[in-house]
């Protein structure tokens, strides 16, 4: 007797990419929570602050994009 409970099918990629897409979700936060608190402690290096931050910003999101492209160019 063998009886299947439950079956997986898809594209494992998909869930592997929703995993992926935490560490970069925590790193934009990270980069703006710290960018509001350094703008609050000194507002006159604001110029220096937020261009720091869309630096970062530009970095975690192409790490997120990178992993949204990997499951396609690797899966079957």
């Amino acid at each position: 007797m063998s009886q299947t409970l439950a079956a997986v099918s898809g594209s494992l990629g998909s869930i592997g990419y929703g995993l992926a897409a935490i560490g970069p979700g925590v790193g934009v936060g990270i980069i703006f929570g710290n960018g509001t608190q350094a703008l609050a402690r000194q507002p006159e290096a604001a110029g220096l602050i937020r261009a720091n931050q869309i630096l970062g910003f530009a970095f975690c999101e192409a790490l997120a994009l990178i992993g949204l492209v990997m499951p396609f160019v690797y899966g079957k």
